[in-house]
Parts: structure tokens; sequence; C-alpha cells
């Protein structure tokens, strides 16, 4: 697995449920835009707000959609190793390709216990599985290392700690060749240090999945000065997503004509305001000429 990975953000309807027709189209729309891959349910899809039904039909939902087309990839963290492991068998039965989880993200687990936690994945699963590195759960470069040899069928690392293009050049130095991949998150924000230090992929949100797909292409193709002339175009939206967080992905994603609504189940997700508006109106405006559909 390469390349861009939208994290699928959850449309939610009027009545606070989950939109599965605007889930679905969301789907094709991502691979419309160039999507290598598709993640669904993680941070970035609200999935600690939706109950263990919603995710496992909203995964259910996502493979049909995408047909076999580009990978799925589950989100199956959990507080506990067994929950964590149901949602990997689910997970399996819908027929994803791989799984992501960060280790347990209420009362942190250590040593032994955050191997069993991942044993629990991997024997639920039997897929390959994708360590989230996450800054919620920080467990460190030798730690990572251990997970790796200790678990069959970790394969892959999702490096999201500050600095993490530092953190990067670090796990792809410890770790070699057994890890298949290294992949960025954090809406991308520094995905072009991060790509000359060895990631092999980026799990941005899905809004402007053609954009981020067009400065991986670009640096894959060996036009470094293309990818970041079409960065520094899309930077000034990575930067109002970090500020302002999901709502933003939802909005653009609202005018697009991907979602109807721009709700979120987080209870403290910030509004968007006139200025917040206008400023994403000039930045959409820049980003245009750069949009697939």
């Amino acid at each position: 697995m390469q390349g861009i990975f939208p994290v699928l953000q959850t449309p939610i309807n009027d009545d606070g449920s989950i939109n599965f027709d605007d889930l679905k189209k969301q789907v094709t729309f991502c691979i419309q835009t160039g999507a290598h891959g598709l993640v669904f349910p993680v941070l970035g899809g609200e999935f600690h707000y939706l109950s263990d039904r919603e995710r496992y039909e909203g995964l259910q939902c996502v493979v049909a959609a995408n047909a076999g087309q580009i990978p799925v990839v589950a989100g199956v963290a959990a507080p506990s190793a067994p929950v964590a492991a149901e949602h990997a068998a689910q997970a399996a039965q819908a027929n994803a390709n791989a799984v992501i989880a960060m280790p347990p993200y209420i009362t942190p687990a250590k040593g032994d216990d955050l191997i069993d936690y991942f044993k629990a994945i991997s024997n639920a699963a039997q897929l390959p599985i994708m360590v989230q590195h996450a800054r919620i759960a920080p467990m460190g470069t030798a730690v990572l290392k251990r997970l790796l040899d200790a678990v069959e069928h970790i394969e892959y690392i999702k490096e999201e700690n500050d600095p993490s293009a530092h953190h990067i050049s670090e796990v792809a130095q410890a770790l070699g060749n057994t890890c298949k991949g290294i992949f960025g998150g954090a809406h991308g924000r520094w995905m072009l240090s991060e790509m000359e230090r060895g990631a092999t992929g980026f799990m941005p949100a899905a809004h402007v999945v053609d954009v981020y797909a067009q400065v991986w292409d670009a640096h894959q193709a060996g036009d470094k000065t293309k990818s970041r002339q079409i960065f520094n175009r899309l930077l000034p939206l990575i930067n109002l997503t970090w500020l302002l967080g999901l709502r933003v992905c939802k909005e653009v994603l609202k005018r697009r004509g991907i979602f109807q609504t721009t709700h979120m189940r987080s209870p403290s997700a910030p509004d968007l305001d006139q200025a917040d508006h206008q400023e994403l109106d000039a930045i959409l405006e820049d980003l245009q000429p750069l949009f697939k559909v």
C-alpha cells in the first residue's frame, strides 16, 4: 500500500444519524479524484463518537461502494484488547484489505499489555496491520520496533508524533525492511519533507483528494518543483483545517456536492463564522483549477 489514502468523514443527518448515501458518494468521489486507498473509521471520521454498530455498518457501506477498486483500511482502535479484536474480526468479515489501530487511548497500555493488544487484533483480523503512532497515544520508535518483531501481520506505521518528519526519518532508519511502509497524517501539513524522508503514503481528509494526489503524483514522477507548487496552493486550506477542525472538511465536501450537511458528532466542534467562509471562498477559488470533478 502506498499513495494517498483519504480518511473518510462521517456524514451526519439533521437527526444525528449517519447518512449512508452521502458516505457512498464520498467513496465514489475519492476514487474518481485519484485516491489510492480508503480509510474508515478513524479519528478523522469521528470513530470515537460512533456506536459499535455504526462503525461496522459504515465499514460495510464503504467496502460495498468501493467494490474492490482500491484497498480499504478499517479502523479498529478501541480502549481494550477484546473490543479491538471484535472490531478487527468485523473488518475481516466486511472484506477490508487491512486494519489500522492506535494503542488503547483512554488508559495507556505498555509493555506486554501493548503487545497483547495488537496480538488480539492480529489474531482476529488475519490482515495487514498499520500501527497508528498518534499524539494521544505515543509509544516511541523502540516500542514500534518491538511490536513489529513480536506481532504477526504488523506491516505499516502511520507516524503522527511531532515533529513527525523527524520521527519518520527515525522510524525508517530503525525499522528498515521489516516495515513495508510509513504513512504520514496531520492533514499532510509536512508531506513535502516527509516524502523526502521516506514516507510511502499519507492519510489526509477526503475533501480535496485530487489536490493531495497531484502533490504525491508529481513527487513520484520526479517533478519536485511542481509538487511544491501544488502543495503551496493547498497549504492555506491545510492551515484552516488545522485551526478549525473537521467541519472545514465537511464544508468543502458540501460545497463539492458530496455532503448535504456539515453536522458533527463532537459536541465541541466549532462552527465556521462569516469570516471563515470568506477565507474558505478565497482558498477554494485558488484550488478550483486543480479539482478533477
